[in-house]
Order: structure tokens, then C-alpha cells, then sequence
């Protein structure tokens, strides 16, 4: 399966501002692309990218004063698998798991573990640990939270999102990553593209999505709170240990967003890939 992808986000800056962006695809769907996953600007400014301590791409710009359009596509290759299921992937023991994954048991700032701890236990504690436990904290934050995007709120907390019981797909994905930590089982926060290759048709606003990943068996699962069944297409952009550490744009001083437009769609095998990536995409974002 071939798929394109893509974003066209612009800022309204009064004065030069410095900005950090994470809007590239995961080091391991770089082998993937067919056309440069390419950070495009207009005007023109120098872009400087390194890679963070999760491995994350990210990209150091200086917007001037005035407006910035940021955009790319790209077409990436992907399995048109819907993501994998293994019922039998084991939980670790803590004293098990290796180093680098345990930050990812501890609280962060949006999933604040200890108001969920005993509640976490009361409810998961019974359940076979493994996959089994993991979907058991997936259903639960599936139907607790009602999705509504007049429900989005930057500083909804995993605490918050369960009492208020309503969000969007960051809330789902904090709420469960919180639950699998208290529960001692690693998760972590992804952000990535996510069209509706394989769903009904949809005529909401397409956007980046948030889901999550547990360590289970020696490696890294996928689990989707919001949707609560396997996807296909998934294009991973960052993991954290929740949103604050794959915000896709951090703005050192005043910036007003002016613009917001993301593109995911199946490409038929005979499409060519984008070769213009400094220009605006033309398919209707």
C-alpha cells in the first residue's frame, strides 16, 4: 500500500520567533518513504534537525515576523496491515524490563498516576496480565470518554479527562497510558497520521492522532483508546511520555495559528509520488 501524507500549517508571528517542530516521521518509517519527508517553509528559513532523547525527529526553526506557512507531503510505503494483535504477549516483571523503557512507568505531567493508582488496581487487578489486562484499560477508556473536538483542552490531565468524562483522542491516550502505568506495565504517548484507509467514509476535518504503545513480550504494541479496534495506516511521528513531549510545534514567543490543514489518504499503485514539496499541496487538505 502506498500512502500520502502531508500538512500545511500556518502561524501569524508579530515579532521573530524561535520555534521547535516535530512533524517528521519516526526514524523507523524513514526507510518507508518514497518522496523526502520534507520541512517546507514560505518564506524560505533555515531549518537545523536533531533528534531528542526518545528518538524523535525534530526541527529547529526561526520564524520571521509576518505569517509562515509550513508544509509537506510525501507518499511512504506501508503493509496495509491493520495493526498487529498477539493475545499471548506476556508482561514483564519491573525488575525484568530494561533500562531505557522504565521512564515510562513513572507520572508525567498529563498522566498524574497517584489520584488513579487504587482505581487502576480495583478495576484491572483481577484481570490476566499481558494483552489481556491492557485491552481490559483500552475498553474502559474507550467508554468513559465521549469524543467531541469542542471537548479539546491543552491541559486536560489523565485525572481530569476520567472525571469529566469527555475529550479527544490525546485524552483517550493519556487516560489509558496512565492506567497501564499504575497497573506496572510500560506505555508511552505516539502521535503520528491516522486516515480512514479501511473505515467508512468520514467528513470530519482530517488531524494528526494520538494513540499508544505498552511494552508487552520484549517490544513495543500498539493500542488505540479512541478507536478501540486495529487500524490500518498508521504513520508514526513521535513518542513521549505524553503529549508535552510530541507537541508538533513549540513557539518561544507569540505565534497566532492561523492555518491548519493535514492530508492522509490510499494512493491507487500507479500514483506517482509528490515532487514538489515546496509548493502547496493541490488535493483539497
Amino acid at each position: 500500500m502506498r500512502i500520502r501524507a502531508g500538512y500545511e500549517i500556518t502561524y501569524d508571528c508579530p515579532a521573530p520567533t524561535p520555534m521547535l517542530l516535530m512533524l517528521n516521521v519516526r526514524p523507523e518509517r524513514e526507510p518507508d518513504l518514497e518522496s523526502p519527508d520534507f520541512l517546507a517553509s514560505e518564506p524560505a528559513v533555515p531549518v537545523r534537525r536533531y533528534r531528542d532523547s526518545f528518538g524523535n525527529t525534530c526541527a529547529r526553526i526561526l520564524a520571521p515576523a509576518g505569517r509562515i506557512v509550513l508544509r509537506s507531503d510525501f507518499v511512504i510505503a506501508d503493509s496495509g496491515l491493520p495493526d498487529p494483535v498477539d493475545l499471548d504477549a506476556p508482561q514483564h516483571r519491573v525488575e525484568d524490563l530494561p533500562d531505557e523503557v522504565i521512564v515510562y512507568l513513572l507520572g508525567s505531567r498529563y498522566c498524574d498516576m497517584e489520584p488513579l493508582s487504587d482505581l487502576a488496581w480495583q478495576l484491572f487487578g483481577d484481570t490476566p496480565p499481558g494483552w489481556a489486562r491492557v485491552q481490559a484499560v483500552v475498553d474502559y477508556a474507550h467508554e468513559r470518554i465521549s469524543f467531541g473536538y469542542e471537548h479539546a483542552r491543552p491541559t486536560r490531565t489523565a485525572r481530569e479527562a476520567h472525571e469529566e468524562r469527555r475529550g479527544v483522542c490525546r485524552d483517550y491516550a493519556h487516560l489509558a497510558v496512565t492506567l497501564c502505568r499504575c497497573l506496572n506495565i510500560p506505555a508511552r504517548y505516539c502521535t503520528g497520521y491516522l486516515g480512514d484507509i479501511g473505515m467508512p467514509p468520514n467528513d470530519a476535518p482530517m488531524d494528526f492522532s494520538a494513540w499508544f504503545e505498552v511494552y508487552l513480550g520484549g517490544r513495543w504494541r500498539t493500542f488505540d483508546a479512541r478507536h478501540n479496534r486495529p487500524r490500518i495506516g498508521r504513520i508514526l511521528m513521535a513518542v513521549g511520555r505524553d503529549a508535552t513531549d510530541v507537541a508538533i510545534s513549540t513557539n518561544f514567543g507569540p505565534a497566532t495559528l492561523a492555518g491548519f490543514r493535514v492530508i492522509t489518504e490510499e494512493l491507487p499503485p500507479e500514483a506517482r509520488a509528490w515532487d514538489r514539496p515546496n509548493e502547496a499541496p493541490r488535493a483539497s487538505l
